[in-house]
């Protein structure tokens, strides 16, 4: 098991901590800028906002000054974890009708652990020499989340899931 340095576990405390505040930027000041980076409604994919960025400037920062191809296995990471809470929030919310808050934030959190723990994991030659690929497929993921933010596609994974007994409202 890698260990983590202090600064990594510093960054992942600031990371959490600053998605998980900016679930509620939005609300606090609905305008364009906000609404790229914060969930503008209850869907499954407006809340990969608060792992994504936070994560990605996290990841950045952490290997500003590393070698080439240090960030490959962040962004595996990255990708990685967002496939996992669209998956996992989407068996629970939709198919299992579950709303529990506290379900979220216990999968936010360790979603967020595994993706510190993953990008240590995954630091390997093979991924190293795919981060210009992985790089593409992160910024392809960034503007899904920005457009998306504006045009919703109509689509379960789009569709906001606020109030109460949202699952009778879904279209399955």
């Amino acid at each position: 098991m890698p260990r983590l340095s202090k600064n990594t576990l510093i960054a992942f405390v600031a990371a959490t901590l600053a998605g998980a505040c900016l679930h509620f930027v939005y609300a606090l000041a609905p305008n364009f800028v906000t609404a790229v980076f914060s969930p503008v409604n209850e869907s499954l994919w407006e809340h990969v906002k608060i792992i994504f960025w936070p994560f990605l400037a996290t990841a950045l920062l952490l290997t500003r000054r590393g070698e080439k191809g240090c960030r490959g296995p962040w962004l595996l990471s990255l990708l990685m974890i967002c496939a996992v809470m669209l998956g996992v929030g989407y068996v629970y919310h939709v198919k299992a009708m579950g709303e529990s808050l506290v379900f979220d934030v216990v999968l936010y959190v360790l979603l967020m652990a595994a993706g510190f723990l993953l990008a240590l994991m995954l630091d390997r030659p093979a991924v190293r020499k795919r981060t210009d690929l992985l790089t593409l497929m992160v910024l392809a993921l960034g503007v899904g989340l920005v457009l998306f933010a504006f045009l919703p596609p109509d689509n379960i994974l789009f569709t906001d899931l606020s109030g109460v007994n949202t699952w009778a409202r879904i279209p399955c």
